[in-house]
């Protein structure tokens, strides 16, 4: 396949999956597999594209941003929790992030570990949807008290293991915390811009050269413009989809997904 219309694929993948719980890391490696590239030669492109998805929720939600940034030079008690509670919830992935960069690294060249998370986490939301109770606490980011915004940083630490979602983790732990649905998914939105541009300010640092397995700059850029274009699109029709059905048909789907990967895996 040329090399551009894998850029685009990839942008493409990148945009559907950041932001619905099925892993959009976990998809980049399968891609890797089913193109028959080496994942972990792309893993800087595959991180720097995020940050495309990234700036559709800025775009998207400019007027949270711009609410939240005149609220704090105005002393406002709400964007002042808004931010505290994104800042905390941040914090341990990003202690974690550097920690164990290289482990994580070690983990993003493998595919069977993708197949099997995505298998795992699509039966642990149908579980959260299941049996955790109603929500018990008011809607809104600023209504999360303190530990409970920690616990969900803490939670999203899980989804460094690639195939395991980092929208996936904080949205299912918000909801296991007594968060309601749209909350929990508007949190997730939120953390995933400190939380990526971390990533991406970390991996760029370790791993920067003019070039990523012949990949110029310029490709990245095209890949990064491909997963905001679509990313922006897949947010709205995600909460839609969320509001009428829950967050049981992305279960469905990762645990298809994955048995057919891990199939596909065992029997190439």
């Amino acid at each position: 396949m040329p090399l551009i219309l894998t850029v685009i694929l990839l942008g493409i993948v990148e945009g559907l999956t950041e932001f619905i719980p099925v892993s959009s890391t976990g998809h980049l490696i399968l891609a890797a597999e089913l193109l028959g590239y080496r994942a972990e030669d792309w893993a800087t492109f595959n991180v720097v594209i995020q940050l495309g998805a990234i700036l559709a929720v800025i775009v998207l939600y400019w007027r949270t941003f711009w609410s939240v940034a005149t609220g704090l030079f105005a002393r406002d008690a709400g964007a002042r929790r808004f931010t505290i509670n994104i800042a905390i919830a941040f914090l341990p992935s990003a202690v974690l992030g550097v920690l164990l960069i290289d482990n994580i690294e070690a983990l993003l060249g493998n595919a069977m570990v993708v197949a099997v998370a995505l298998v795992l986490g699509g039966m642990a939301i149908l579980a959260i949807e299941a049996w955790v109770p109603s929500a018990r606490i008011e809607p809104g980011i600023a209504a999360i008290p303190l530990k409970r915004a920690l616990g969900i940083g803490v939670i999203q630490c899980m989804s460094m293991v690639p195939g395991v979602s980092r929208s996936g983790a904080t949205i299912m732990g918000a909801l296991a915390l007594g968060i309601e649905r749209r909350t929990a998914a508007e949190f997730s939105f939120f953390l995933a811009v400190p939380t990526m541009l971390g990533a991406t300010s970390l991996q760029v640092a370790r791993n920067y050269s003019g070039t990523t397995a012949g990949v110029d700059w310029g490709l990245i850029a095209l890949g990064f413009v491909v997963s905001f274009v679509v990313a922006r699109v897949v947010i709205r029709w995600f909460m839609a989809i969320v509001g009428r059905y829950g967050f049981a048909p992305f279960a469905w789907y990762r645990i298809v997904a994955g048995t057919l990967a891990i199939l596909w895996l065992m029997l190439r």
